[in-house]
């Protein structure tokens, strides 16, 4: 079955709650280009789409707090990206949760409009040019929350397991990379700086 609801029945859910250990412990979300925070940017460009914008962060909530964003915390910490996958579904609002990286250096407009369309009533994950991009995708929130449930009290951490669980589909997205800023040589060649203010 595809999606009956309109668009607006997403929420947003960006995470940035990782350490960032190759880049010294810098938030990324409050990496900047062109004088925008990475958060705001990624914020700003799905905000007239989805109902909701979350973000999974473990620091400054009061940050985001003060740019209009609602930062959710992990439940249980050092749990990588399900921890924050957690925190995302239990304050999701809305039927569907569409999550980006906060690191992700390239936007698509066509990204959320096509994991629509592929998806067949249980989500979707996108892969481009680099691979299998699990944390670019369209969740079901209701199964979500089962599946973590399930998942979390294994200790079973590994998001492609989860999206095989919940039956996802793999969108294919020739021509595309998403790019993310994992090393000092990242941040350069994608023209991103430290925030100056941290």
């Amino acid at each position: 079955m595809t999606i009956a609801a309109s668009e607006l029945t997403l929420t947003l859910g960006l995470l940035a709650g990782g350490r960032a250990s190759r880049l010294g412990g810098i938030d990324k979300a409050w990496l900047r280009r062109d004088g925008e925070a990475q958060v705001l940017r990624l914020a700003r460009a799905h905000a007239p789409r989805v109902a909701q914008v979350l973000v999974s962060a473990n620091r400054d909530p009061q940050r985001y707090a003060a740019n209009g964003l609602r930062a959710v915390g992990d439940a249980t910490p050092d749990l990588g990206p399900l921890g924050g996958l957690d925190a995302l579904a239990s304050a999701c609002a809305t039927p569907w949760l569409f999550t980006l990286p906060v690191d992700a250096v390239n936007l698509d407009e066509n990204l959320l409009p096509a994991l629509i369309a592929a998806q067949t009533g249980q989500g979707a994950y996108a892969i481009d040019d680099d691979g299998v991009q699990p944390l670019f995708a369209l969740w079901p929130v209701e199964p979500l929350r089962a599946a973590l449930a399930e998942a979390l009290q294994r200790r079973a951490l590994a998001v492609r397991a989860l999206q095989a669980a919940l039956g996802m589909t793999a969108l294919r997205l020739d021509g595309l990379r998403f790019g993310n800023l994992n090393t000092p040589e990242d941040l350069a060649a994608a023209g991103f700086i430290a925030d100056p203010d941290p």
